[in-house]
């Protein structure tokens, strides 16, 4: 018993000794993607171990979760996801795995709001503006999604819920043709990632009119929040963060989490985030426990309540 006390202790001490694979449970090219890359290159550089990016994308992004829930609670396989992993609890009736009990938090990994933007015909400049047009015309403006669940259509049913509008929601496949349809005006407003609208707010063709954030976008920082505007209840950000299966040792969550914490508050990561709008920000596992806890309430919220039609 001693000796395999004394083997366990020692793999945990000498973790990692072979490669590592991080589970990214969207296709390549997205955010989620792209963070995981340019970490995993850094961790590949830190402990001499390659680190594979493993993208299983679909069933409405339970895929790669149920793996990571049944992998070995070892280390060697990660799980990086978005705020859509505390959406998913709501959305779907049943999900493959427990999102409460099946993973070992590490880190939160970054932060990113959400902004509304307008087509320029729509006569509206601000928050209160808007809220005026809306109630001026109660259910005739609509807004694009990329679908129900989404922290796009989320973010615009929360300002809904806040604000007391009825704006008609127009799901489409895919961000890209959401945005697009605002920009023919086919629908007069969405919401939608900083670094996706910044070439159309400042070609013109667009019209920012709030960022979802606790502070400004510091992709679009000329725009302001929606709690600078009166609105401090609709704020809404989205967010990275990496957990591994439940079970994993304490001391292999620790030393991923100082890990991860360091390479992402580099300036070289800083640099890479900032590019799609991010910011790090790390804590400890037991402050991202918490805050799923809280995403999970505060978005389930939002789903019952759209489902509900009582936004």
């Amino acid at each position: 018993m001693l000796a395999a006390v004394a083997v366990t202790a020692h793999a945990q001490s000498n973790f990692p000794t072979k490669p590592i694979r991080i589970i990214v449970p969207s296709s390549p090219g997205g955010g989620l993607d792209f963070v995981s890359r340019a970490v995993g290159q850094q961790l590949t550089a830190a402990w001499g171990q390659s680190v594979v990016v493993d993208n299983r994308a679909g069933a409405g992004g339970t895929l790669g979760p149920e793996l990571v829930a049944r992998a070995a609670p070892d280390g060697y396989t990660l799980l990086i996801v978005s705020a859509t992993f505390a959406v998913n609890p709501s959305a779907f009736d049943k999900l493959p795995y427990d999102t409460h009990k099946d993973f070992a938090p590490i880190t939160q990994a970054t932060t990113q709001p959400q902004v509304m933007v307008v087509h320029p015909s729509i006569a509206a400049r601000s928050v209160k503006e808007l809220i005026a047009l809306a109630k001026a015309r109660p259910g005739q403006l609509n807004y694009s999604s990329p679908g129900d669940g989404t922290l796009s259509q989320l973010a615009f049913e929360l300002f809904k819920m806040t604000a007391g509008v009825n704006v008609v929601q127009i799901p489409y496949k895919g961000a890209g043709l959401s945005v697009t349809a605002v920009l023919g005006g086919e629908v007069q407003a969405c919401s939608g990632s900083a670094v996706t609208m910044l070439p159309h707010v400042t070609s013109g063709r667009l019209r920012a009119i709030a960022s979802t954030g606790k502070r400004r976008s510091i992709a679009l920082p000329d725009v302001p929040t929606m709690a600078e505007q009166g609105l401090p209840d609709a704020t809404l950000m989205g967010w990275y963060a990496f957990l591994a299966p439940a079970r994993t040792h304490g001391l292999i969550v620790q030393k991923l989490n100082t890990e991860l914490g360091r390479i992402l508050q580099t300036k070289e990561m800083r640099d890479i985030l900032a590019r799609e709008g991010s910011e790090p920000a790390v804590g400890t596992p037991e402050q991202l426990r918490a805050h799923l806890a809280e995403e999970i309430a505060r978005l389930g919220r939002v789903v019952r309540a759209s489902r509900a039609g009582k936004v």
